[in-house]
Protein backbone atom coordinates (compact mmCIF):
# COMPACT_ATOMS: atom_id res chain seq x y z
CA UNK A 1 0.00 0.00 0.00
CA UNK A 2 1.23 3.82 -0.60
CA UNK A 3 2.83 4.97 2.59
CA UNK A 4 0.11 8.13 2.85
CA UNK A 5 -3.02 5.36 3.26
CA UNK A 6 -4.82 5.81 6.01
CA UNK A 7 -6.28 2.62 7.89
CA UNK A 8 -9.67 3.03 9.56
CA UNK A 9 -11.06 -0.21 11.69
CA UNK A 10 -15.14 -0.25 12.66
CA UNK A 11 -16.39 -2.22 15.47
CA UNK A 12 -18.38 -2.91 18.34
CA UNK A 13 -15.77 -4.50 20.41
CA UNK A 14 -12.04 -3.07 21.57
CA UNK A 15 -9.72 -2.51 23.78
CA UNK A 16 -11.22 -0.94 26.49
CA UNK A 17 -12.19 -3.89 29.61
CA UNK A 18 -15.76 -2.44 28.54
CA UNK A 19 -16.23 -3.29 25.21
CA UNK A 20 -14.11 -6.81 25.44
CA UNK A 21 -16.76 -10.27 25.36
CA UNK A 22 -14.71 -12.37 23.16
CA UNK A 23 -12.49 -13.23 20.19
CA UNK A 24 -13.10 -10.38 18.26
CA UNK A 25 -11.68 -7.63 20.97
CA UNK A 26 -8.54 -9.60 20.75
CA UNK A 27 -8.65 -9.33 16.74
CA UNK A 28 -9.27 -5.76 16.79
CA UNK A 29 -6.79 -4.92 19.08
CA UNK A 30 -4.02 -7.05 17.59
CA UNK A 31 -4.90 -5.74 14.22
CA UNK A 32 -5.05 -2.22 14.73
CA UNK A 33 -1.73 -2.30 16.95
CA UNK A 34 -0.02 -4.47 14.29
CA UNK A 35 -0.91 -1.85 11.33
CA UNK A 36 -0.01 1.17 13.49
CA UNK A 37 3.16 -0.53 14.86
CA UNK A 38 4.35 -1.44 10.92
CA UNK A 39 4.20 2.44 9.96
CA UNK A 40 0.29 3.07 9.40
CA UNK A 41 -1.71 5.69 10.42
CA UNK A 42 -4.52 4.29 11.98
CA UNK A 43 -7.88 4.86 13.53
CA UNK A 44 -10.21 2.34 15.15
CA UNK A 45 -13.86 3.57 16.11
CA UNK A 46 -15.50 1.42 18.32
CA UNK A 47 -17.85 1.46 21.40
CA UNK A 48 -15.94 2.39 24.11
CA UNK A 49 -16.03 2.74 27.96
CA UNK A 50 -18.07 5.80 28.15
CA UNK A 51 -15.77 7.33 31.35
CA UNK A 52 -12.70 7.50 29.39
CA UNK A 53 -11.95 10.09 26.39
CA UNK A 54 -13.87 10.08 23.27
CA UNK A 55 -10.39 10.51 21.41
CA UNK A 56 -7.04 9.33 22.01
CA UNK A 57 -3.67 9.03 20.51
CA UNK A 58 -1.25 5.92 21.18
CA UNK A 59 1.85 6.77 18.39
CA UNK A 60 0.02 5.84 14.82
CA UNK A 61 -2.88 4.70 16.30
CA UNK A 62 -5.83 6.76 17.31
CA UNK A 63 -8.92 5.55 19.45
CA UNK A 64 -12.21 6.82 18.28
CA UNK A 65 -15.07 5.95 21.29
CA UNK A 66 -18.18 5.65 20.13
CA UNK A 67 -21.88 5.35 21.90
CA UNK A 68 -20.54 6.60 24.67
CA UNK A 69 -23.59 8.65 25.64
CA UNK A 70 -25.62 5.05 25.46
CA UNK A 71 -23.16 3.53 26.86
CA UNK A 72 -23.33 5.75 30.38
CA UNK A 73 -27.07 4.11 30.51
CA UNK A 74 -25.76 0.47 29.67
CA UNK A 75 -22.50 -0.02 32.40
CA UNK A 76 -22.88 -4.05 32.22
CA UNK A 77 -20.89 -3.85 28.82
CA UNK A 78 -20.18 -3.23 24.92
CA UNK A 79 -23.16 -5.58 23.66
CA UNK A 80 -25.89 -3.91 26.91
CA UNK A 81 -28.03 -1.92 24.51
CA UNK A 82 -26.82 -3.29 21.29
CA UNK A 83 -29.48 -1.96 18.82
CA UNK A 84 -29.42 1.25 20.15
CA UNK A 85 -25.71 1.61 19.54
CA UNK A 86 -25.98 -0.22 16.03
CA UNK A 87 -28.47 2.54 15.07
CA UNK A 88 -26.61 5.07 16.29
CA UNK A 89 -23.05 3.47 15.02
CA UNK A 90 -25.25 3.39 11.33
CA UNK A 91 -26.29 7.21 11.59
CA UNK A 92 -23.80 9.19 13.34
CA UNK A 93 -20.44 7.18 12.27
CA UNK A 94 -19.90 7.36 9.29
CA UNK A 95 -20.54 10.99 9.02
CA UNK A 96 -17.44 11.64 11.59
CA UNK A 97 -15.04 9.27 9.60
CA UNK A 98 -16.27 10.51 6.09
CA UNK A 99 -15.31 14.25 7.86
CA UNK A 100 -11.80 12.64 8.58
CA UNK A 101 -11.28 11.14 5.34
CA UNK A 102 -12.86 13.04 2.64
CA UNK A 103 -9.96 16.56 2.73
CA UNK A 104 -7.04 13.68 2.83
CA UNK A 105 -8.98 11.85 -0.11
CA UNK A 106 -9.59 14.71 -2.26
CA UNK A 107 -5.21 16.00 -1.69
CA UNK A 108 -4.67 12.55 -3.81
CA UNK A 109 -4.41 10.09 -0.22
CA UNK A 110 -5.97 6.90 -0.02
CA UNK A 111 -7.97 4.70 2.80
CA UNK A 112 -8.51 1.51 4.01
CA UNK A 113 -11.70 1.19 5.70
CA UNK A 114 -12.01 -2.53 7.35
CA UNK A 115 -15.05 -3.32 9.46
CA UNK A 116 -16.25 -5.92 11.62
CA UNK A 117 -19.70 -8.37 11.65
CA UNK A 118 -22.82 -7.65 11.25
CA UNK A 119 -23.54 -4.55 13.61
CA UNK A 120 -21.51 -2.55 11.05
CA UNK A 121 -23.01 -3.62 7.93
CA UNK A 122 -25.39 -0.33 7.72
CA UNK A 123 -22.59 1.91 8.60
CA UNK A 124 -20.70 0.79 5.72
CA UNK A 125 -23.79 0.98 3.56
CA UNK A 126 -24.03 4.39 4.76
CA UNK A 127 -20.55 5.43 4.58
CA UNK A 128 -19.92 4.10 0.81
CA UNK A 129 -22.98 6.42 0.29
CA UNK A 130 -21.12 9.63 1.71
CA UNK A 131 -18.29 8.84 -0.60
CA UNK A 132 -19.87 7.76 -3.58
CA UNK A 133 -21.86 11.29 -2.66
CA UNK A 134 -18.09 13.38 -2.43
CA UNK A 135 -17.15 11.89 -5.37
CA UNK A 136 -14.00 9.95 -3.65
CA UNK A 137 -15.59 6.50 -3.33
CA UNK A 138 -12.72 5.43 -5.80
CA UNK A 139 -9.85 6.31 -3.28
CA UNK A 140 -11.11 4.04 -0.47
CA UNK A 141 -11.37 0.40 -0.24
CA UNK A 142 -13.74 -0.64 1.65
CA UNK A 143 -13.94 -4.27 3.70
CA UNK A 144 -16.28 -5.88 5.85
CA UNK A 145 -15.75 -9.09 7.96
CA UNK A 146 -17.93 -11.90 9.22
CA UNK A 147 -16.01 -13.54 12.65
CA UNK A 148 -19.11 -15.50 12.82
CA UNK A 149 -22.51 -16.47 11.67
CA UNK A 150 -24.80 -14.16 13.89
CA UNK A 151 -27.73 -12.49 12.07
CA UNK A 152 -26.72 -13.15 8.57
CA UNK A 153 -30.33 -13.32 8.01
CA UNK A 154 -30.34 -9.27 8.75
CA UNK A 155 -28.04 -8.54 6.42
CA UNK A 156 -28.70 -7.35 2.80
CA UNK A 157 -26.24 -9.08 0.87
CA UNK A 158 -26.75 -7.91 -2.32
CA UNK A 159 -26.33 -3.92 -1.61
CA UNK A 160 -23.28 -5.34 0.94
CA UNK A 161 -21.37 -6.84 -1.76
CA UNK A 162 -21.62 -3.90 -4.26
CA UNK A 163 -20.35 -1.23 -1.59
CA UNK A 164 -17.31 -3.16 -0.06
CA UNK A 165 -14.85 -6.57 -0.23
CA UNK A 166 -16.62 -8.98 2.15
CA UNK A 167 -13.66 -11.08 4.31
CA UNK A 168 -14.12 -13.91 6.58
CA UNK A 169 -11.53 -15.90 8.72
CA UNK A 170 -11.29 -19.34 8.00
CA UNK A 171 -11.57 -21.45 5.06
CA UNK A 172 -14.54 -23.06 6.84
CA UNK A 173 -16.79 -19.60 6.61
CA UNK A 174 -16.00 -18.93 3.75
CA UNK A 175 -17.58 -22.19 2.65
CA UNK A 176 -20.76 -21.16 4.92
CA UNK A 177 -20.78 -17.77 3.39
CA UNK A 178 -20.96 -19.20 -0.18
CA UNK A 179 -24.11 -21.26 0.38
CA UNK A 180 -25.61 -17.70 0.94
CA UNK A 181 -24.44 -16.79 -2.90
CA UNK A 182 -22.14 -14.82 -0.84
CA UNK A 183 -18.12 -15.00 -2.41
CA UNK A 184 -15.58 -14.21 0.71
CA UNK A 185 -11.99 -13.65 0.99
CA UNK A 186 -10.25 -15.08 3.81
CA UNK A 187 -7.92 -13.32 5.84
CA UNK A 188 -7.11 -15.56 9.28
CA UNK A 189 -7.01 -13.67 12.94
CA UNK A 190 -3.81 -13.68 14.44
CA UNK A 191 -2.13 -13.61 17.78
CA UNK A 192 -0.45 -10.39 19.71
CA UNK A 193 2.96 -10.79 20.92
CA UNK A 194 1.89 -11.07 24.37
CA UNK A 195 -0.08 -14.50 23.55
CA UNK A 196 3.48 -15.84 23.03
CA UNK A 197 4.91 -14.48 26.20
CA UNK A 198 5.72 -17.98 28.34
CA UNK A 199 4.40 -18.50 31.67
CA UNK A 200 6.72 -17.89 34.59
CA UNK A 201 8.12 -21.36 35.38
CA UNK A 202 8.10 -21.32 38.86
CA UNK A 203 4.17 -20.80 38.49
CA UNK A 204 3.99 -23.83 35.97
CA UNK A 205 5.80 -25.76 38.42
CA UNK A 206 3.06 -24.96 41.54
CA UNK A 207 0.16 -25.48 39.29
CA UNK A 208 1.35 -28.47 38.04
CA UNK A 209 2.40 -29.97 41.33
CA UNK A 210 -0.94 -28.53 43.74
CA UNK A 211 -2.47 -31.04 40.36
CA UNK A 212 -0.56 -34.01 39.91
CA UNK A 213 -2.22 -37.21 40.12
CA UNK A 214 -4.84 -35.43 38.30
CA UNK A 215 -5.51 -35.29 34.60
CA UNK A 216 -6.15 -31.38 34.06
CA UNK A 217 -8.50 -30.37 31.44
CA UNK A 218 -9.19 -27.19 30.70
CA UNK A 219 -12.01 -25.42 28.53
CA UNK A 220 -12.45 -21.40 28.30
CA UNK A 221 -15.45 -20.65 26.23
CA UNK A 222 -19.39 -19.16 25.97
CA UNK A 223 -21.74 -21.65 27.43
CA UNK A 224 -23.22 -22.73 23.97
CA UNK A 225 -24.16 -26.08 22.64
CA UNK A 226 -21.83 -25.17 19.91
CA UNK A 227 -18.77 -25.12 21.85
CA UNK A 228 -19.73 -28.75 22.98
CA UNK A 229 -19.61 -28.40 26.50
CA UNK A 230 -21.92 -31.35 27.10
CA UNK A 231 -18.83 -33.69 24.95
CA UNK A 232 -16.25 -32.02 27.68
CA UNK A 233 -18.56 -33.26 30.71
CA UNK A 234 -18.86 -36.40 29.28
CA UNK A 235 -15.07 -36.53 28.57
CA UNK A 236 -14.57 -36.16 32.27
CA UNK A 237 -17.05 -38.73 33.38
CA UNK A 238 -15.60 -41.22 31.11
CA UNK A 239 -12.06 -40.52 32.29
CA UNK A 240 -13.57 -41.02 35.88
CA UNK A 241 -15.63 -44.45 34.73
CA UNK A 242 -11.81 -45.70 33.74
CA UNK A 243 -10.29 -45.30 37.17
CA UNK A 244 -8.97 -42.07 36.33
CA UNK A 245 -8.79 -38.37 38.30
CA UNK A 246 -9.64 -35.58 36.03
CA UNK A 247 -10.30 -32.22 36.65
CA UNK A 248 -12.04 -30.23 34.68
CA UNK A 249 -11.71 -26.18 34.73
CA UNK A 250 -14.51 -25.20 33.42
CA UNK A 251 -14.52 -20.91 32.75
CA UNK A 252 -17.56 -19.90 31.17
CA UNK A 253 -19.81 -16.66 30.45
CA UNK A 254 -22.93 -16.16 32.05
CA UNK A 255 -25.43 -17.42 29.22
CA UNK A 256 -28.21 -19.13 30.80
CA UNK A 257 -26.98 -22.64 29.36
CA UNK A 258 -24.38 -22.47 32.05
CA UNK A 259 -26.61 -23.58 34.55
CA UNK A 260 -28.04 -26.93 32.13
CA UNK A 261 -24.10 -28.08 31.74
CA UNK A 262 -23.48 -27.59 35.58
CA UNK A 263 -26.71 -29.36 36.14
CA UNK A 264 -26.15 -32.13 33.77
CA UNK A 265 -22.51 -32.60 35.43
CA UNK A 266 -24.48 -33.34 38.49
CA UNK A 267 -26.82 -35.50 37.93
CA UNK A 268 -24.16 -37.87 36.18
CA UNK A 269 -22.41 -37.96 39.16
CA UNK A 270 -19.48 -35.71 39.00
CA UNK A 271 -19.12 -33.58 42.05
CA UNK A 272 -18.17 -29.54 41.36
CA UNK A 273 -17.28 -26.76 42.95
CA UNK A 274 -17.34 -22.94 42.28
CA UNK A 275 -14.17 -20.89 42.84
CA UNK A 276 -13.73 -17.38 42.49
CA UNK A 277 -10.87 -15.08 43.01
CA UNK A 278 -10.42 -10.98 43.28
CA UNK A 279 -7.85 -11.47 40.48
CA UNK A 280 -7.88 -13.50 37.33
CA UNK A 281 -3.84 -13.60 36.87
CA UNK A 282 -1.51 -16.32 37.54
CA UNK A 283 -1.38 -15.79 41.04
CA UNK A 284 -5.49 -15.78 41.79
CA UNK A 285 -5.44 -18.83 39.56
CA UNK A 286 -3.26 -20.42 41.75
CA UNK A 287 -5.48 -19.55 44.33
CA UNK A 288 -8.21 -21.38 43.88
CA UNK A 289 -6.53 -24.80 43.54
CA UNK A 290 -6.26 -25.53 47.31
CA UNK A 291 -8.65 -28.23 48.50
CA UNK A 292 -10.05 -29.46 45.33
CA UNK A 293 -9.03 -33.11 45.92
CA UNK A 294 -12.83 -34.23 45.81
CA UNK A 295 -13.71 -32.77 42.82
CA UNK A 296 -14.43 -33.50 39.26
CA UNK A 297 -15.03 -29.96 38.36
CA UNK A 298 -14.32 -26.06 39.25
CA UNK A 299 -16.24 -23.57 37.89
CA UNK A 300 -14.04 -20.77 37.57
CA UNK A 301 -15.98 -17.50 38.54
CA UNK A 302 -12.98 -15.18 37.67
CA UNK A 303 -12.53 -13.39 34.18
CA UNK A 304 -9.07 -14.49 33.57
CA UNK A 305 -6.19 -12.16 32.26
CA UNK A 306 -4.43 -12.77 29.52
CA UNK A 307 -1.48 -14.31 32.37
CA UNK A 308 -3.93 -16.44 33.80
CA UNK A 309 -5.06 -17.92 30.44
CA UNK A 310 -1.45 -18.89 29.72
CA UNK A 311 -0.84 -20.22 32.88
CA UNK A 312 -3.78 -22.56 32.45
CA UNK A 313 -3.44 -23.52 29.35
CA UNK A 314 0.42 -24.29 29.69
CA UNK A 315 0.21 -25.87 32.69
CA UNK A 316 -3.31 -28.18 31.98
CA UNK A 317 -3.11 -31.81 30.37
CA UNK A 318 -4.79 -30.61 27.47
CA UNK A 319 -7.24 -27.38 26.62
CA UNK A 320 -10.55 -28.56 25.09
CA UNK A 321 -10.99 -26.15 22.44
CA UNK A 322 -13.35 -28.60 20.61
CA UNK A 323 -16.67 -27.08 19.46
CA UNK A 324 -19.27 -28.21 16.73
CA UNK A 325 -18.97 -24.55 14.72
CA UNK A 326 -16.17 -23.13 15.42
CA UNK A 327 -15.11 -20.01 12.69
CA UNK A 328 -11.58 -19.73 13.51
CA UNK A 329 -10.65 -20.85 17.31
CA UNK A 330 -8.48 -18.53 18.66
CA UNK A 331 -8.37 -20.62 21.79
CA UNK A 332 -7.00 -23.30 20.39
CA UNK A 333 -4.03 -21.54 18.71
CA UNK A 334 -3.81 -19.23 22.07
CA UNK A 335 -2.57 -22.64 23.42
CA UNK A 336 -0.81 -23.74 21.20
CA UNK A 337 1.29 -20.67 21.54
CA UNK A 338 2.53 -21.12 25.39
CA UNK A 339 3.16 -24.69 24.96
CA UNK A 340 -0.38 -26.00 25.26
CA UNK A 341 -1.68 -29.58 24.01
CA UNK A 342 -4.89 -27.86 22.30
CA UNK A 343 -7.73 -30.16 21.26
CA UNK A 344 -9.62 -28.61 18.95
CA UNK A 345 -12.70 -29.49 16.73
CA UNK A 346 -12.46 -29.56 12.73
CA UNK A 347 -14.55 -26.75 11.46
CA UNK A 348 -12.89 -23.02 11.17
CA UNK A 349 -8.99 -24.20 12.78
CA UNK A 350 -6.90 -24.30 9.30
CA UNK A 351 -4.30 -23.82 11.60
CA UNK A 352 -4.80 -27.63 13.36
CA UNK A 353 -3.24 -30.47 12.25
CA UNK A 354 -4.45 -33.69 13.43
CA UNK A 355 -1.54 -35.34 15.28
CA UNK A 356 1.21 -33.14 14.56
CA UNK A 357 0.19 -29.66 16.54
CA UNK A 358 -2.98 -30.58 18.09
CA UNK A 359 -5.66 -33.10 18.99
CA UNK A 360 -8.33 -32.85 16.63
CA UNK A 361 -11.71 -34.07 17.75
CA UNK A 362 -14.57 -35.07 14.63
CA UNK A 363 -16.98 -36.19 16.71
CA UNK A 364 -18.71 -35.60 20.09
CA UNK A 365 -18.17 -38.87 21.24
CA UNK A 366 -15.85 -39.15 24.54
CA UNK A 367 -14.17 -42.18 24.04
CA UNK A 368 -12.74 -40.48 21.06
CA UNK A 369 -10.44 -37.99 22.87
CA UNK A 370 -9.68 -40.63 25.64
CA UNK A 371 -8.26 -43.06 23.03
CA UNK A 372 -6.46 -39.61 21.39
CA UNK A 373 -5.26 -38.69 24.90
CA UNK A 374 -4.01 -41.78 26.32
CA UNK A 375 -2.05 -42.66 23.16
CA UNK A 376 -0.27 -39.30 23.34
CA UNK A 377 0.10 -40.30 27.81
CA UNK A 378 1.94 -43.69 26.07
CA UNK A 379 4.23 -41.52 24.09
CA UNK A 380 5.91 -38.84 26.04
CA UNK A 381 8.02 -38.04 22.67
CA UNK A 382 5.08 -37.73 21.04
CA UNK A 383 3.70 -34.98 23.25
CA UNK A 384 6.54 -32.66 23.18
CA UNK A 385 6.78 -32.81 19.84
CA UNK A 386 2.63 -31.67 19.77
CA UNK A 387 3.78 -28.87 22.22
CA UNK A 388 6.96 -27.71 20.17
CA UNK A 389 5.29 -27.92 16.99
CA UNK A 390 2.11 -26.18 18.33
CA UNK A 391 4.31 -23.19 19.66
CA UNK A 392 6.17 -22.74 15.83
CA UNK A 393 2.48 -22.38 14.42
CA UNK A 394 1.62 -19.96 16.73
CA UNK A 395 4.60 -18.17 15.89
CA UNK A 396 3.33 -17.96 12.38
CA UNK A 397 -0.15 -16.68 13.10
CA UNK A 398 1.21 -13.70 15.36
CA UNK A 399 -0.86 -9.94 13.85
CA UNK A 400 2.48 -8.41 12.63
CA UNK A 401 3.05 -11.97 10.19
CA UNK A 402 -0.70 -11.77 9.17
CA UNK A 403 -0.49 -7.88 8.45
CA UNK A 404 2.60 -8.87 6.12
CA UNK A 405 1.89 -12.43 4.96
CA UNK A 406 -1.74 -12.21 4.45
CA UNK A 407 -3.59 -8.61 4.58
CA UNK A 408 -1.06 -6.07 2.79
CA UNK A 409 -0.43 -8.38 0.01
CA UNK A 410 -4.26 -8.73 -0.35
CA UNK A 411 -5.33 -5.60 -0.29
CA UNK A 412 -2.64 -4.75 -2.81
CA UNK A 413 -4.20 -6.66 -5.07
CA UNK A 414 -7.67 -5.16 -4.74
CA UNK A 415 -6.50 -1.96 -5.07
CA UNK A 416 -4.56 -2.73 -8.47
CA UNK A 417 -1.44 -0.79 -7.59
Amino acid sequence: MEAATQFHVISFEGPDPYSQAGGIASRITGLTRALADAGSDTHLWFVGDPGLPGLETDGRLTLHRWCQWISRYHPEGVYAGEEGKRADLARSLPLALAGEVVPRLRSGQRAVILAEEWQTADAVLHLDWLLRQADVRERVLMLWNANNTFSFDRIDWGRLARAAVITTVSRYMKHLMRGRGVEALVIPNGLSSEALIAPARQAVNAFRHRMRDRIVLSKVARFDPDKRWATAIDIVGELKRQGQRPLLFARGGIEPYGKHVLSTAAAGGLRITERSARYGDARGLLGVLDSVAGYDIVNLRVPLTCEGRRLLFRGSSAVLANSGHEPFGLVGLETMAVGGVACTGCSGEDYAVPGQNALVLETSDPKEFVALFHELCAHPDRERAIRRAGQLTARRYTWPRIVQRALLPRLQALSGN
